[in-house]
């Protein structure tokens, strides 16, 4: 096999791996989500979404998305992060489904797809605050950034979203 061909295989290796959308959970904070559990990434005005009493700080309220009722949560509150700015006029939202659960993520910015290979992933230990490790899949390195890697089905059972 000629140095070329070579060259353009490895090439094309590089550009598999799974597909996540990266994203700013806040200002100091870049994640990924499996793009296999995202719907869609949507932008919508802050009063699109109703505000539901007794309910955990993190959840926003309800939206209606595509004719059809999904929680919003703001995302980098529910990880006890530092969370949104709440004078925003609009907020970025991830819908995500596991199984047939929807759940709307809000967060900071949305960046985009990126891909890497599954062995890429480390182990977020001694990487993140501690309270984080369980919505973790773990985390990788691009480009000299740290990259959260969320588990999706995590985040969808978390404990905080449930009223049982």
């Amino acid at each position: 096999m000629n140095s070329s061909k070579l060259a353009s295989l490895n090439q094309n290796q590089n550009s598999l791996g799974d597909g996540y959308l990266k994203f700013q959970l806040n200002r100091h904070t870049s994640a990924t989500l499996p793009m296999r559990h995202t719907q869609e990434a949507v932008v919508v005005p802050v009063e699109t979404i109703s505000s539901m009493p007794n309910m955990p700080s993190c959840i926003l309220g309800l939206m209606n998305w595509r004719s059809r009722i999904v929680w919003a949560v703001d995302l980098p509150k529910m990880l006890n992060l530092e969370y949104l700015d709440s004078r925003q006029r609009q907020y970025n939202v991830i819908i995500i489904r596991v199984d047939s659960i929807l759940l709307g993520l809000v967060v900071q910015e949305i960046q985009g797809t990126t891909k890497f290979m599954p062995e890429d992933i480390r182990s977020p230990v001694g990487q993140v605050a501690s309270s984080l490790i369980p919505y973790l899949r773990g985390c990788v390195v691009q480009r000299k950034e740290i990259l959260l890697v969320l588990d999706a089905q995590a985040i969808v059972q978390s404990s905080i979203l449930r009223s049982d």
